[in-house]
């Protein structure tokens, strides 16, 4: 009976830290290996100690693409300069794109998917109008004037043009 309250305990903790991180724990610590890797390698030499971990590096970028927060706000919890922060995002961004262990798919893979799609839709452009009667429905907040915008839609067997 014990064990199944630690389960639910475990869960509750992996649900929280998704929620917070945007990634598995599973998923964090495959990450954290691969940056660790590459971080090693980096720091090999000796140097100057860096102010980040791997880890903290890690957790710095997750929370920059989950939440939504300034660089600003990420540096003053770390206490560093909002500049080393952009640094850390960018080299998290590019040790894990060369990495490939967690590569999105490319451009082919949506093409082959293309016969389920029916009809494109392109929204193309406001067009400036002289002001009609009723000013609300046309005014653009966007280009300050009244405007209509034109949208195009494209039948993928027929190939003709519906406005």
């Amino acid at each position: 009976m014990g064990m199944g309250k630690e389960k639910q305990a475990q869960e509750a903790k992996d649900a929280v830290f998704k929620r917070l991180y945007g990634v598995k724990p599973e998923t964090f610590e495959k990450m954290k290996n691969i940056l660790q890797k590459e971080f090693a390698k980096l720091h090999k030499a000796g140097g100057r100690p860096p102010k980040l971990t791997a880890a903290e590096k890690l957790t710095a970028t997750l929370k920059y693409l989950r939440e939504y927060r300034t660089m600003e706000s990420i540096a003053a919890d770390y206490g560093i300069a909002k500049s080393r922060i952009c640094e850390t995002i960018q080299w998290v961004e590019d040790t894990s794109a060369k990495d490939k262990t967690f590569k999105l798919p490319g451009k082919r893979v949506l093409r082959g998917e293309a016969p389920s799609i029916d009809y494109i839709m392109a929204d193309v452009t406001e067009s400036p109008i002289t002001p009609p009667k009723n000013q609300k429905e046309w005014y653009s907040g966007k280009k300050k004037r009244h405007t209509i915008k034109t949208q195009v839609i494209i039948g993928r067997k027929s190939k003709k043009i519906r406005r």
